[in-house]
């Protein structure tokens, strides 16, 4: 992508005293800059306590860069900036990508299908990267890998975090010389990025390795470095995040060997360019040290970028400058490869809403032989079964068949509710959304808590679907409601006849679905009373099995709390 005069102003410098200057310092260089000049005027500050820090090599750090992705599939742009936009562009060779894929995605009875998309993180230091990023190796490692499976009906998607260090088994890949590799041995996921040792990676034997290793035919994939994550959290003027800790130097590079002046305080803030970059690739200082905390807050911080571009909706004020910082250090497949190919894309998801945004982590465990990490089976397969199944985690169907509008009487049976569960009297009740509940599927019965979410919606509740409730087992349904939630709680037990109302030391009001409201919907109620397996139906495949609650418990949607869940382990 080529280097112009606004690209390198739309990108914020690297911090003053950070690891870029000291390693200029170190090596002779830079000494004329201002940047340099302005450190070396601080005196005793941080450029002077690191010169004669050498730069290490090997230097492996966990980039969000794959916000990019996620930019472009929400936002969309459109009009006179496509001809710019076009010329940032780059795409990958479409005969890297394998021939023996998994097939495409089936269409839904609206002709609706879901979209695979996969949003990887280079940490190459080539192309002015270094300075932000720190390190002098060569090529490039893809330390950020999501895979964002957006469902048939583009009002959902959950973006599945693949841990680098996991080990797989990787396929044959293409090499820059034209070669392919012969494949069939194991070794860290992010290798694959690696495959060939160029400054560009090699985005198509990720996809590759992502698609042997989940059965799931990925339909596009994005690359985007440092440059382009740092030109982009400027262009939104900044993103919203908090830390259960403050963080200071010797956290952002322990080979610093002190503590180091402050980097980001405790708590929320707003955060671009550099201390950005220093947010999403953060592990020591917080949590145990390992890369699932890093995880954890590139998910947050994607919610929040995501959260914070939908509210400010369709404004080219905002979204001309992102796309084209975005652009300037994307890569993509030759899928969508243009600038109309992106918009076009884009504006058909901009129905997500946040809270069904989901991010989660593929089942994991620490390997005992080494500091490396196992992906967790079968917990792995049956969540790459639900993607496939288009069902989200919770086991709700997505699939583009839920009416917009009134239904016309043509539609499958579940989608009209039998008589006992027609909403009654709160259905006119505009105040009824001013009562938030939480849904939990209390049976083996799949999407049956989405149903109930409908309902809900119906009746102008504000209802959310929250997943497996601890027990499978409830025949009845149950409503749970905490101190002075009783009416409201009565108010909501309306819409299910023969529901049970408990009180709970619990705050809100929980809905706890039951056999008896997956009687009433027409569906089945999982094994039968004697235990046995539901019988298949001849051509229709087994849904899949309920995801663990270790999956479904830990799943953060992009509007949860910025302050939530964004460590693992001790330490903070």
């Amino acid at each position: 992508m080529p280097t112009t005069e606004g690209a390198e102003s739309s990108v914020p410098g690297p911090r003053s005293g950070g690891r870029a200057e000291a390693r200029r310092a170190a090596q002779g260089k830079g000494g004329g800059s201002a940047t340099a000049g302005a450190a070396a005027a601080a005196g005793g500050g941080r450029a002077a306590a690191r010169k004669s820090a050498k730069p290490k090599k090997n230097v492996k750090k966990i980039v969000a860069w794959s916000t990019a992705g996620v930019l472009v599939v929400i936002a969309g742009v459109g009009g006179a900036i496509y001809l710019k936009l076009n010329a940032n562009i780059k795409s990958f060779d479409a005969d890297a990508i394998a021939r023996n894929r998994p097939p495409e995605a089936k269409a839904d009875a609206d002709g609706n299908r879901p979209v695979n998309v996969l949003l990887i993180g280079s940490d190459s230091r080539g192309k002015n990267n270094s300075d932000l990023g720190g390190g002098e190796d060569g090529g490039a490692r893809s330390d950020t890998t999501i895979l964002l499976h957006v469902y048939a009906d583009h009002k959902h998607a959950v973006g599945i975090s693949i841990p680098r260090n996991a080990k797989v088994e990787l396929p044959s890949c293409k090499l820059p010389n034209g070669k392919w590799t012969k494949g069939g041995n194991t070794d860290l996921f992010n290798a694959a990025f690696s495959m060939g040792g160029s400054d560009d990676g090699n985005p198509a034997c990720t996809q590759n390795t992502v698609e042997k290793l989940t059965g799931i035919r990925v339909d596009h994939t994005l690359v985007v470095d440092f440059n382009g994550f740092a030109a982009m959290t400027k262009a939104v003027n900044g993103v919203d995040i908090c830390l259960p800790k403050p963080i200071y130097e010797g956290d952002i590079n322990p080979n610093l060997k002190r503590k180091g002046d402050l980097v980001l305080p405790q708590g929320k803030q707003t955060v671009e360019g550099q201390q950005a970059l220093d947010y999403v690739r953060l592990r020591h200082g917080i949590g145990d040290g390992s890369d699932i905390g890093r995880m954890k807050r590139q998910q947050a911080f994607l919610g929040s970028l995501a959260t914070k571009i939908k509210k400010e909706g369709m404004n080219p004020t905002t979204l001309l400058p992102l796309a084209d910082a975005a652009t300037k250090s994307l890569v993509v497949d030759p899928g969508l490869d243009s600038a109309d190919k992106l918009a076009s894309f884009g504006l058909s998801l901009k129905n997500i809403d946040m809270h069904d945004l989901k991010f989660v982590t593929a089942p994991w465990r620490f390997r005992t032989q080494d500091k490396d990490l196992d992906l967790v089976q079968p917990d792995a397969n049956k969540l790459w079964e639900t993607l496939k199944a288009d069902q989200t985690i919770d086991g709700q169907n997505a699939t583009g068949q839920q009416p917009d509008a009134p239904a016309d009487g043509t539609g499958p049976a579940p989608q009209q509710p039998a008589a006992p569960t027609t909403p009654a009297a709160p259905a006119a009740d505009t105040s009824n959304s001013a009562i938030r509940v939480a849904v939990y599927n209390g049976t083996m019965t799949n999407g049956l808590a989405g149903k109930a979410t409908e309902l809900l919606k119906g009746a102008k509740f504000t209802a959310s679907t929250a997943g497996q409730a601890a027990s499978t087992k409830y025949k009845t349904t149950t409503i749970e409601y905490g101190t002075g939630q009783k009416a409201n709680a009565e108010k909501v037990a309306a819409l299910f006849p023969g529901a049970s109302l408990e009180s709970s030391t619990a705050r809100g009001i929980s809905v706890i679905t039951g056999q008896d409201f997956a009687a009433a919907m027409g569906m089945s109620t999982g094994a039968p009373a004697g235990g046995g397996a539901t019988a298949a139906t001849p051509g229709v495949p087994a849904p899949p099995q309920p995801l663990p609650t270790t999956i479904t418990n830990d799943a953060r949607s992009a509007d949860d709390d910025i302050c939530a869940n964004t460590s693992y382990g001790s330490g903070g």
